[in-house]
């Protein structure tokens, strides 16, 4: 969320980013802020000098019934009680003002930075590194879901009956397999200076206002019936909620975190063929990295997180390149993402599996996170990214790692998770 002070001393700018992220329909929106801006700061303008003159006069009245002027201080009372109702009207007049403002400028996308690639959708999203080579083997990749089943590794039919569609049973090598890739996702964070941390799987609508925008939130959330609680669509939320209302010392950061939880999510318009089996579902289990820190420092700890998801997948010889997000697939709170997308042989093409970004103050503005610095307080800025997303990421590890007769290798780094495993053999 932009300052309304930045929005009315920069009208132009704000239009220009609006225009670049092909939301042509909310360019109404920042004369109308502005306009509604100008008749707060008029409603409070007026409201003060009201306050300043009831003191005034409060005095006075003070005054000349301690000189036995009864008559002239009641005269004045009442001057002052018409004074109070019209400042009652100024009051409720600027929270229907501010309620109004804030609703809109929800809404108003971040500015991106200046070197994001202008484009329309994902479509228009740019390719910067490719790490691994990209094979395709002399055999068959069968689908996923295929390749579990070999192992006895999953059971979809089961998961429909108990829960519908878009839910699984993972069994025996796989759901290990599941596991392990958590277990050594947590350590190789940990080894790379992060804090570990289970956090709430359920926050509140405060929180969730806070980290996304109301479309994303439509699209993603569940509401928990009856309760202020809505269940996490990705640890994020919680870990950025961790600092809500709170002034960090300059001293103690950054806040280098990384988070293991459960997720769930509506996933409002999945479909397509890449839909079935575990690629798009409504629960799995995550291991996120989010960073809170001063301003001046947000981009290198940018580069330093999309590399982390790079040195992951690559530890565990799965072929990956990152993309550069264009304007038009930017969400609203985010100046800057980039994807890291895996290679799947089967395929022949990558495929998403983590997305890093950095909000700026965007988030921090919303949930009053800030940092006291030597000249006074400042709004911090957040930045997360996925580590690693199972089952999705064992889509990737399965189809770079199958052998021909259907067995799957276990790279060194994954086997001591696997009781040094070294080769997973089909049972069927």
């Amino acid at each position: 969320m932009l300052d309304i002070r930045f929005v009315r001393e920069n009208p132009d700018i704000v239009k220009e980013n609006i225009k670049k992220k092909f939301q042509e329909e909310k360019l109404p929106l920042v004369d109308e802020v502005i306009e509604l801006d100008r008749e707060k700061r008029e409603a409070q303008k007026k409201a003060d000098e009201l306050r300043a003159n009831r003191n005034k006069l409060s005095k006075e009245i003070g005054n000349l019934m301690a000189q036995g002027k009864k008559e002239e201080g009641m005269a004045l009372r009442e001057k002052v009680k018409a004074q109070a109702e019209e400042l009652e009207s100024l009051s409720e007049k600027e929270s229907k003002l501010s309620d109004k403002i804030n609703k809109i400028m929800m809404i108003i996308p971040n500015i991106i930075d200046s070197s994001v690639p202008i484009g329309r959708d994902d479509s228009e999203n740019v390719e910067i590194q490719k790490y691994g080579e990209p094979l395709v083997p002399d055999f068959e990749i069968p689908y996923h879901t295929d390749i579990m089943e070999k192992f006895n590794g999953i059971d979809l039919d089961a998961a429909g009956r108990v829960a519908g569609n878009g839910f699984y049973y993972l069994m025996g090598d796989i759901a290990r397999l599941h596991s392990a890739v958590l277990a050594y996702a947590r350590d190789f964070m940990i080894n790379r200076g992060f804090t570990y941390c289970i956090p709430p799987y359920m926050i509140r609508s405060a929180v969730v206002n806070g980290v996304m925008s109301f479309a994303e939130m439509d699209a993603m959330m569940y509401k928990i019936e009856g309760e202020d609680l809505y269940l996490i669509g990705t640890s994020e939320h919680s870990m950025i909620g961790k600092f809500i209302d709170t002034i960090t010392p300059e001293s103690e950061l950054p806040k280098a975190l990384t988070s293991y939880s459960p997720c769930f999510r509506k996933e409002k318009g999945a479909h397509g063929i890449e839909e079935r089996g575990v690629y798009r579902i409504h629960q799995f289990e995550k291991q996120e990295m989010i960073v809170v820190c001063k301003p001046d420092e947000s981009k290198m700890w940018f580069d330093r997180l999309w590399q982390n998801t790079v040195d992951l997948f690559r530890s565990l010889d799965i072929p990956v390149r990152t993309l550069e997000c264009c304007s038009g697939d930017l969400a609203d709170l985010k100046v800057k993402s980039i994807d890291v997308e895996a290679w799947s042989p089967r395929q022949k093409k990558y495929f998403e599996v983590g997305s890093c970004s950095n909000l700026s103050d965007a988030q921090a503005r919303r949930l009053k996170i800030r940092i006291k610095g030597e000249n006074g307080n400042y709004l911090a800025h957040t930045l997360n990214n996925t580590v690693v997303a199972p089952p999705r990421m064992l889509i990737a590890f399965l189809e770079n790692n199958l052998n021909k007769d259907g067995s799957a290798n276990i790279p060194s780094a994954l086997q001591p998770y696997m009781g040094e495993t070294k080769k997973l053999i089909p049972s069927k």
